[in-house]
């Protein structure tokens, strides 16, 4: 039975990327889940068993982004370490995941059927919910903790994320410039973590 299951999750794996790489390609409107269904090297009846239509094929790689980049910056909070070292532990991860160039073509992807066809990912950011953002919890039992002073945790969590996706995101999605080598990520981490502790450290 395990085996039957994970041969199942194998299939969706590769149904999933199939479909990235063909609306990657040609774009939503035009990839058909013929193609889809050959490009992942299965039946057309595999892919309708896993996925009800192209919509919900879509909408579930598009949450799986959002997961993705939601649960990235967790880490577990302790106080015996000092929240500067916790910070960078943070920011590294979420950088580990934006320059890792198989996101940034899902996201390239989403982002550009996003504004040719808005509704296929409007359900997925009404769904989002802020307080599920990784950091949030960190920042909560830190401020708990006494370490930091914090009146709105999301805003924050907001805040630290939004300052290394201005660097290793956004440049890179629009293909202005590649990703940042080492130096530059700790450049990166050094003033996240220095302006989010200037603005928010005891």
């Amino acid at each position: 039975m395990n085996a039957a299951k994970k041969l199942t999750e194998i299939k969706r794996e590769d149904i999933i990327e199939a479909a990235v790489t063909e609306f990657k390609k040609n774009g939503f409107n035009a990839t058909s889940m013929d193609r889809i269904a050959a490009t992942a090297k299965v039946s057309k009846r595999t892919v309708y068993n896993h996925f009800e239509s192209k919509e919900i094929l879509f909408q579930s790689i598009t949450q799986a982004a959002c997961d993705r980049n939601t649960q990235v910056s967790e880490h577990p909070y302790s106080s015996d370490i000092s929240v500067e070292k916790q910070l960078r532990k943070i920011a590294e991860q979420e950088i580990a995941l934006l320059i890792s160039a198989e996101f940034l073509d899902t996201v390239r992807m989403i982002t550009s059927e996003s504004f040719a066809t808005p509704e296929l990912t409007r359900s997925n950011f009404e769904n989002f919910q802020d307080n599920s953002i990784g950091i949030v919890q960190w920042i909560i039992l830190a401020s708990e903790d006494g370490k930091l002073k914090v009146k709105d945790p999301v805003r924050a969590g907001k805040q630290f994320l939004a300052l290394i996706e201005n660097f290793a995101l956004w440049p890179q999605l629009y293909g202005l410039k590649p990703a940042p080598d080492k130096k530059e990520q700790n450049a990166i981490i050094d003033s996240t973590v220095e302006m989010f502790l200037n603005t928010y450290a005891v």
